[in-house]
């Protein structure tokens, strides 16, 4: 049977779907565990998100991606995505990246660990605690899995806990704008308005200085501005453009409450999508929380797989 681990790892599940001559008629599924709780799991599938009751599951079972990506190729999208969300403060432990952003998101307040850190493992974490402690702050430390399997293994030992499992995903822009039908409701600035900001604000509880500073200090940046007829601003996003220019990074694709499940964030999406195709990007990547299984299906439509997961790992407290 599947385990909370297998979460974010292409699982089969077979599950029994009726009855004929008194023997179990079964069906087969297929795709990315993305969530499993104590009555069901469910599952992305290429024809969208499958939830299945766990009384109805004959067998699962975890099986291989349909390709593993090697550490050159994660370590080069972590590197992307780093530098399409720019923490103000940065700073090297040999390869290991450490970072601090005011508290502002987790992945702008973390070391990450990829490259060799000059010293043991031991002593590397022992000085990320220290950097970190030092300016008040948890030490955090994003582990790109499996790459990173190690370092959490040492921080298992160490008594660290885990924050939800991220996936990290990506898609060829090409199979977000066949998935959307063109429209031209949504306006793209180099800058964002700001009831764009009030919008962030409220997903991420606040706005210091530091996530100005990550919001727009990237060279080729939009934020996507979707209004309605009345000028009332009903969804958002930002897009940028990294990693030497092969890469758009997704994120806070957002709609406000009242205007959700209209199909609005799809658009804004392949609105930033077709801005990254004109400006020479083939293929956009994003960091979805695992749990959030409206958006990891949402992006299931338009292409998106899972290219690796992390996780945050959080140390001690600051005294």
């Amino acid at each position: 049977m599947l385990r909370r681990q297998d979460v974010g790892h292409r699982v089969v599940v077979r599950r029994i779907v009726g009855v004929r001559n008194d023997r179990p008629l079964y069906s087969d599924a297929l795709g990315e565990l993305v969530e499993i709780t104590e009555t069901d799991l469910t599952i992305a599938t290429s024809k969208g998100p499958l939830r299945v009751p766990l009384s109805e599951i004959h067998r699962a079972k975890r099986v291989p991606p349909t390709r593993r990506p090697n550490a050159t190729d994660v370590i080069a999208l972590e590197l992307a995505a780093n530098e399409v969300w720019p923490a103000p403060v940065q700073d090297s432990l040999g390869g290991w990246l450490l970072r601090a952003a005011d508290g502002w998101t987790g992945r702008a307040n973390s070391a990450l660990p990829i490259g060799d850190p000059d010293r043991p493992l031991e002593a590397a974490i022992d000085a990320v605690e220290r950097w970190y402690l030092g300016r008040g702050a948890q030490p955090l430390i994003n582990t790109p899995l499996p790459l990173a399997a190690p370092v959490g293994a040492a921080l298992d030992a160490r008594g660290w806990s885990a924050r939800p499992l991220t996936l990290v995903q990506t898609t060829p822009l090409r199979s977000i704008l066949d998935a959307t039908p063109a429209k031209a409701r949504v306006e793209l600035t180099r800058t964002p308005s700001d009831a764009w900001l009030e919008i962030a604000a409220g997903r991420k509880g606040s706005l210091p200085d530091a996530a100005r500073h990550i919001l727009t200090a990237v060279r080729q940046v939009r934020f996507a501005h979707l209004y309605d007829d009345g000028g009332t601003l009903l969804a958002v996003g930002r897009g940028a453009i990294g990693g030497e220019g092969r890469w758009l990074g997704l994120a806070l694709i957002e709609v406000v409450p009242e205007a959700r499940r209209g199909g609005l964030a799809q658009e804004v999406v392949a609105a930033l999508a077709r801005w990254g195709a004109e400006s020479g990007v083939s293929r956009a990547f994003l960091q979805v929380e695992e749990r959030n299984t409206a958006a990891v299906a949402l992006y299931a439509k338009l292409g998106f797989t899972t290219h690796h997961s992390y996780l945050t790992r959080e140390g001690p407290q600051p005294s």
